[in-house]
């Protein structure tokens, strides 16, 4: 794997601006004059075959007639002579290349060879390249200040990397952070990703100490196993927030198991970014709030939150909104409380939310704020303010800022309105204060930190390796795989199952009435009967599933029943036999699973079980491997836990073994790719142990 130069992507001791032109409101003229006004303090060399000066400056005709060394290449020709271009650059002994210029893969089929050429050309001279189809780079740095982009405006200095797929996105967030004072370190749009990726850029910004919070845009996720993998070894490094487009599914073909058709690509995603610690917001102004609140303050060791606020009205739908993000409304020691009674007047609440009353200036917000901020019990602080006539704003907000800065726990603002407020919100931005609109966005952004917090407290967790029967497996799917059968008939699946050391129910494979009555014998009454066949997908649709069978009589005329039945509906299904199964004792039921995603592999479904699946869709998802603590959290997260738990004086069922079999399975689903779906529906749970009922597993025989 070639080395990424990105030391003279964003540090170039010179430029050169390669299609550079005259003809002010273009790209190529833009990119050139932007260079050149940011600040870059080396040498820019524009090179412009037909022009002898471009804004100036000597130009070039080609970049190999540039007589002094360049650290990094803006290519903006047209896309027909971006390789001739980018050879030179090669020739040059360029090591590092932006290519702005559009017209490559995402043009179709021609476009798609030409960027194949450019990555030829780009690996046979180990230069690293960002694009093509993007907006460019900034790096706001003051030791640098490049602006390497055709972006409007050049951001201010600051500790947030963001990165995007998108050119048109990044245009829109550079003008929403400037109205926010919101600086950043690195801005990058990465465009098509021919050679430079999401994840290399993700880990050159772990790496770069400039950057302490790191935003994402992407309009797909095609590195999903490469960013679990980065995020794996920068666990806790830094915070990443991602904005991922394509929430809704558009199209997605149909899936045949119950795993397949629960488990969306997003939902699939989302699962991943949280298991990765990823945080997802579902835009920009969501993205930019959480931002503010993880880069501009302390993280709160705990949800404990206390709010301030001159209006009654807004304290309580802050309260309700912190109630709902998960925070707990802080309860004050008798110090605190004793400083508020006697700093604030008799008709002020004193008690959280602390209601200063509307008549309140600075003094008030700095007893309640100052005492606030030193009780033990509080870890976050959520400052409303709204306009009166008595309001001394810009003092209010000048206070908050002295408050602030001597806390060692979040503060977070809403000043709420508009033209009246203004000039506070803007002292506020000034000394990166997190300021909200709306107080609710407040204590999302607040409960986002505190998840935060409790992904970097997570406990180390190991991926458990159990004693399997590894061969017989492998011979059990490759004989599938090799008779180009894309089902394991029932029998092989529960042979695979408890090669996995599944616990499995005690059966037999009938092939005539009289084997069926021996088996049932043999295994004991009840038991339960069900057609196999390779051709047969849903037992049940065709009358192919009989339970509670008491006696040897109603064995023998089950066997009949059901063959009777599958015939007359699948006339042509090849028929192995009956299954003839021990039936199990009630319990909880619950479903676990398989699906393999085109970007994260492999992925577990566990959730509640039973006939009602679909129609409860209570599931959640990890990518595998999954660890101790993921197959614990996934049962956590599910209604099912609250039944599986003991729910209304029900004794408790063995978690531990549902847990162990979420962990079985995601061995199984490492070691064998050929599995595409699988589903476990339901298993039944006990107060001791638990037992397959049905497993129905799909495999890839391409």
């Amino acid at each position: 794997m070639k080395s990424k130069n990105f030391q003279q992507i964003f540090y170039p001791a010179s430029i050169a601006v390669v299609g550079a032109t005259n003809t002010p409101g273009t790209v190529p003229n833009d990119i050139f004059t932007n260079i050149m006004r940011s600040g870059f303090p080396g040498p820019i060399y524009p090179v412009s075959p037909g022009n002898e000066t471009i804004s100036g400056a000597k130009a070039y005709k080609y970049v190999l007639d540039v007589p002094h060394p360049v650290d990094l290449a803006v290519i903006v020709f047209p896309s027909s002579v971006c390789s001739m271009a980018l050879e030179q650059c090669g020739q040059k002994g360029i090591k590092a290349v932006i290519i702005i210029s559009a017209g490559f893969k995402e043009t179709g089929q021609k476009g798609k060879e030409q960027e194949l050429k450019l990555k030829t050309i780009a690996d046979k001279y180990n230069m690293s390249v960002i694009g093509p189809n993007c907006l460019g780079v900034i790096n706001a740095d003051r030791t640098i200040q490049l602006n390497a982009s055709f972006a409007r405006k050049m951001p201010d200095e600051g500790s947030i990397g963001f990165l995007s797929q998108s050119g048109a996105l990044c245009t829109a967030v550079l003008d929403y952070a400037l109205n926010k004072l919101i600086g950043f370190s690195k801005f990058v749009s990465f465009g098509n990703k021919m050679d430079i990726n999401e994840v290399d850029l993700l880990q050159y910004l772990f790496d770069d100490e400039k950057t302490k919070t790191i935003l994402l845009y992407l309009e797909e996720v095609s590195l999903g196993k490469e960013l679990f993998e980065l995020m794996r070894k920068n666990k806790n490094k830094k915070p990443v927030l991602a904005l991922k487009s394509g929430r809704t599914s558009a199209g997605m073909a149909a899936a045949q198991s119950h795993t397949g058709s629960l488990a969306g690509s997003d939902e699939v995603c989302d699962a991943a970014f949280r298991q990765m610690g990823i945080i997802r917001a579902k835009n920009i102004e969501e993205m930019f709030n959480y931002a503010i609140a993880l880069t501009y303050q302390p993280l709160p060791k705990s949800n404990r939150v206390a709010i301030v606020t001159n209006a009654g009205g807004p304290g309580v739908m802050a309260a309700d909104s912190a109630i709902e993000n998960g925070l707990e409304l802080a309860k004050f020691s008798p110090e605190t409380t004793e400083i508020l009674k006697n700093a604030l007047p008799r008709m002020a609440n004193i008690k959280n939310p602390v209601d200063v009353i509307g008549d309140a200036r600075a003094d008030r917000y700095d007893a309640a704020l100052t005492s606030i901020s030193k009780d033990n019990n509080v870890d976050g602080i959520v400052c409303i303010l709204t306009p009166q006539s008595m309001t001394d704003i810009e003092s209010i907000a000048q206070l908050v800022c002295r408050v602030e800065k001597e806390m060692d726990k979040p503060l977070l603002c809403s000043f709420m309105g508009g033209t009246d407020v203004a000039s506070g919100i803007r002292i506020l931005e000034e000394r990166q204060i997190p300021h909200y609109t709306l107080p609710e966005s407040a204590c999302q952004s607040l409960k986002t930190a505190v998840r935060y917090t409790n992904w970097l407290l997570r406990p180390e967790s190991k991926v458990k390796k159990f004693e399997i029967n590894y061969s017989k497996a492998k011979e059990i799917i490759e004989k599938s795989v090799n008779d180009k059968k894309s089902y394991l008939t029932e029998p092989s699946a529960l042979e695979l199952m408890s090669c996995y050391g599944f616990p499995i129910l005690k059966h037999g494979l009938a092939k005539n009435p009289e084997d069926a009555v021996k088996i049932a014998g043999d295994i004991g009454f009840p038991v339960v009967m069900k057609i196999v066949s390779s051709d047969v997908l849903h037992k049940s649709d065709v009358g192919g599933v009989l339970v509670d069978l008491q006696n040897s009589e109603q064995v023998q005329e089950g066997f009949k029943k059901i063959s009777d039945a599958v015939r007359a509906k699948k006339q042509d299904a090849d028929i192995l036999g009956i299954l003839v199964e021990k039936m199990a004792n009630s319990g909880q039921e619950v479903i676990m699973g398989i699906k393999r995603d085109p970007s994260f592999g492999a992925v577990i479904m566990f959730g509640s079980g039973g006939i009602f699946v679909e129609l409860m869709k209570d599931i959640t998802l990890r990518t595998v491997p999954i660890t101790e603590l993921d197959a614990e959290e996934m049962i956590k997260e599910t209604k099912s836990y609250i039944l599986l738990s003991g729910f209304r004086g029900a004794k408790p069922s063995d978690i531990q073994s549902v847990k162990e079999c979420l962990e079985r399975l995601s061995q199984m689903a490492m070691d064998f790719p050929q599995i595409t779906e699988l589903d476990i529906n339901p298993l039944v749970v006990y107060e001791k142990g638990c037992h397959i009922i049905d497993a129905r597993i799909m495999l890839n025989v391409q």
